[in-house]
């Protein structure tokens, strides 16, 4: 980019760039800014070229054309947001006050002249005109609540999406991914405060079986009608999970191994009555489940206590399915 002119040598005012604005009210204001700019180049900016000089930190100031601002290009956090700054309006101004290159993205989206003011010149600006300090701290207390308003959106958004990347798409039980975050912290919460913590692992019985005979279709609504009787029969603060294929799983926060049980043997009647299709005349003897029951040990971690859950899960199907079965504490 080359000078085509200098501010003092163009056709334009003072008054046409917001910085300054509402600097005119005292003439030896006016005439100490006017001679301080005049040097300062306007150079003109083909569509699509780059303004920034990632060597040294300016000020520019559009007088025609458009330019649009991509932030934080070098820093990761991108995020293909794009602003546009219209004549009289400026960018760079963070880089000049912290004596930092810009960190921005600066281009021409059509021909495009720019007036760039060296950061030395800027803080002598500053020194002149009280008026344009306040313009730049307005400015700059408006692109901070920009960007404030900016991150809640994103944050809320990215709540959303791990919240819903926490959520298993066929039955709306929470998936492997929720138990892996979740679970090591409820099994330090519970050894911590000596709570109980219990786990049941269910099976759907045969379930291989049941969608070579009616279809995987059916299998989906199987799955999502057992989710339903656990989601519908348990506490607020019990959680589902679905674990993978046809495996669920209940947690039971402040539940001990009696109780769990108790648990366990009315879902699994609840199971054998659900209806899978809507004309179905009888219940469930086609998707029963088997279920296991484990209560959290002294020290045991998570990987144990599935363990021993899925241990009184195989018990269950040893003994004809369609049961509840207990892993024993040691004594």
């Amino acid at each position: 980019m080359k000078p085509i002119s200098t501010f003092g040598a163009s056709s334009h005012h003072i008054g046409d760039l917001q910085l300054l604005r509402d600097t005119l009210r005292d003439s030896k204001d006016e005439a100490a800014i006017a001679r301080l700019l005049a040097p300062c180049p306007i150079v003109r900016v083909a569509a699509g070229a780059s303004v920034t000089d990632d060597r040294r930190a300016r000020l520019y100031i559009v007088l025609s054309g458009a330019l649009a601002v991509a932030a934080d290009t070098r820093t990761g956090m991108a995020d293909g947001t794009v602003s546009k700054v219209l004549p009289g309006e400026s960018v760079g101004e963070q880089s000049v006050l912290d004596e930092e290159t810009n960190l921005l993205s600066i281009s021409a989206l059509e021909d495009s002249d720019v007036l760039v003011i060296e950061a030395d010149l800027v803080w002598q600006l500053i020194d002149e005109s009280n008026v344009l300090a306040r313009n730049l701290l307005r400015l700059l207390s408006f692109r901070i609540r920009a960007a404030n308003a900016q991150l809640r959106r994103r944050q809320k958004l990215g709540e959303f999406y791990r919240q819903l990347s926490m959520v298993d798409g066929l039955t709306g039980l929470y998936n492997r991914a929720w138990l892996n975050d979740l679970l090591p912290t409820m099994i330090a919460t519970a050894h911590g405060s000596g709570a109980p913590l219990s786990l049941i692992m269910i099976d759907l019985d045969h379930f291989k079986k049941f969608n070579d005979s009616h279809g995987h279709l059916a299998g989906d609504d199987a799955l999502r009608t057992a989710a339903h009787v656990l989601s519908s029969a348990l506490r607020p603060t019990d959680c589902a999970v679905r674990y993978g294929g046809e495996e669920l799983m209940v947690l039971l926060p402040d539940t001990s191994d009696q109780v769990a049980v108790l648990v366990a043997q009315r879902l699994c009647e609840r199971m054998q009555q659900a209806v899978v299709f809507s004309d179905m005349r009888l219940p469930l003897p086609h998707v029963t489940a088997s279920f296991g029951v484990a209560s959290l040990a002294p020290q045991q971690n998570d990987l144990g206590l599935i363990a021993a859950a899925d241990a009184a899960l195989y018990a269950a199907k040893e003994q004809g399915r369609n049961r509840v079965a207990q892993h024993a504490l040691a004594p």
